[in-house]
């Protein structure tokens, strides 16, 4: 990218204090851009779930997997159950969700507290492993908690087949006047649940698969304890992604795990971080890494600016650890900092080859958390910063009760964030659409077919908050 008049500040800036100028552009279509990225992690959108307990869980590694992206596992899961959900999402359908199974006798109670777990709002009730109905949150609606669900079911249900096109699943969901429908086997067997959004989704998306074509997903280890362990069951689980994560990523501890890493001759791509210069991008590409994590301070559940001082503006930083990652034929994650849509187009265009995203998917029916309501009945999920009380409590639970207490003390995070979902966009894949539509936009506007183009292309110029305040949209009228 370049400034527009070749106009560089003598400061850092944030994703706010820059816009893009368009350019001319013979790319025709949005859907004509090629949004996968070149740093071998297979991802066809540039976005990757971060590794934050309150997010990065196995219904979002299925989901964001099956759109394109990637989700890393965080490092403070025991790694038996890490290895379980690699397991698991590798046996995912790359078409099909996977449904919320309920037995016949079972109760209104047992389906109310499953169906927040999709988006969709919907179980299906199994009779041996054959679909018999669908109950949905309107079927539920008003009715006694103990009734079991073969009284309130659906039972006049059309059956897809699980091997069909996404396009004629739409044809016939539409024509049938139906949002979601289960897929069955040639035995009847349910497989999945496929909406008629889902559907749509289908021919618009591309899987992040491997070369087995199951989806892809990636995990964490820290740079303490048994990292060669950890990262061997890691590897040996079948995980895509390998990520060192610890908050000071240019320090001794972190150059050293990366040595041990790169020990064991890792054949997926190794990512470490976080830093926020060039100089620490060299030291961690020389130490081993492929890709270099960049970001310190910009997320929503981050104090780390405020209590220490320490971090850089997201976008500067971005913009130089890219370059400098570029010399050794490398790239860089950005992580963290991103709110709208158009930061994560600012983001690309600074050169991160993928864009991580913590709290603004936190708040979606696909996270770990439990659904919960305010007195007004208004829906959320609880966040927290891996670096909090709340994190560090749950990572050192094993350690005496005098290590906690003194662990406890250095916090840095917010332990307990409400994250509220947007009614008109709940689902991850709700929010992907948007991101995703917005960063094929900005492709085109640069002109660009590629996220390496778009790279190369983008003109990009700074702005007064009174610059980013007039392209805000106003929601109400004015006068």
């Amino acid at each position: 990218m370049r400034f527009l008049n070749d106009q560089r500040p003598p400061y850092d800036l944030t994703y706010d204090d820059v816009f893009m100028v368009p350019s001319r552009s013979a790319v025709g279509s949005r859907q004509g851009v090629d949004l996968s990225s070149p740093d071998g992690t297979g991802t066809t959108i540039p976005l990757v779930v971060a590794n934050m307990t309150a997010i990065a869980g196995r219904r979002m590694a299925e989901t964001v997997a099956r759109r394109g992206g990637l989700v890393v596992i965080p490092q403070d899961i025991p790694i038996d159950v890490v290895t379980d959900v690699i397991s698991w999402v590798k046996q995912r359908h790359l078409v099909l969700d996977t449904p919320i199974v309920l037995a016949p006798h079972a109760t209104v109670a047992d389906a109310l507290s499953l169906l927040p777990k999709r988006a969709h709002g919907a179980g299906v009730v199994v009779d041996d492993g054959r679909p018999v109905g669908v109950v949905t949150e309107s079927d539920l609606t008003g009715v006694d908690r103990f009734t079991q669900l073969t009284e309130v079911m659906s039972k006049e249900l059309l059956l897809l087949d699980a091997d069909i096109d996404p396009r004629e699943a739409f044809n016939r969901l539409d024509a049938a006047h139906r949002k979601l429908a289960p897929a069955v086997d040639r035995d009847g067997k349910l497989v999945g649940m496929l909406t008629r959004k889902g559907a749509l989704r289908a021919t618009l998306y591309t899987p992040a698969t491997d070369a087995q074509g199951r989806l892809r997903i990636a995990a964490a280890v820290g740079i303490n304890g048994d990292v060669a362990g950890r990262t061997k069951a890691l590897l040996d689980a079948g995980v895509d992604t390998l990520v060192v994560d610890t908050a000071h990523g240019h320090q001794e501890g972190m150059i050293e795990t990366l040595k041990a890493v790169r020990a064991l001759d890792p054949q997926v791509p190794v990512v470490a971080g976080n830093v926020v210069a060039a100089e620490g991008v060299r030291d961690l590409l020389q130490a081993g890494a492929d890709i270099v994590k960049v970001g310190v301070g910009p997320g929503a559940m981050c104090t780390t600016r405020m209590m220490t001082g320490v971090g850089r503006p997201q976008f500067s930083a971005v913009l130089e650890c890219a370059a400098e990652a570029r010399k050794y034929g490398k790239h860089v994650w950005a992580d963290g900092g991103v709110r709208h849509p158009r930061d994560v187009a600012m983001a690309l265009a600074a050169g991160a080859s993928n864009v991580m995203i913590g709290s603004w998917f936190s708040g979606t029916f696909e996270s770990p958390g439990d659904l919960q309501h305010t007195a007004d009945g208004r829906p959320y999920k609880e966040s927290f910063g891996m670096a909090s009380a709340r994190a560090v409590r749950n990572r050192t639970s094993e350690e005496s009760a005098y290590d906690r207490a003194r662990k406890g003390l250095f916090e840095e995070g917010i332990s307990t964030s409400r994250m509220f979902l947007d009614p008109a966009r709940p689902g991850v894949e709700d929010l992907i659409d948007s991101i995703i539509a917005g960063v094929r936009s900005s492709c085109t506007y640069a002109g660009a077919g590629s996220l390496e183009e778009f790279a190369e292309k983008a003109v990009i110029g700074i702005q007064s908050a009174a610059g980013y305040a007039e392209g805000k949209p106003l929601h109400a009228s004015w006068s």
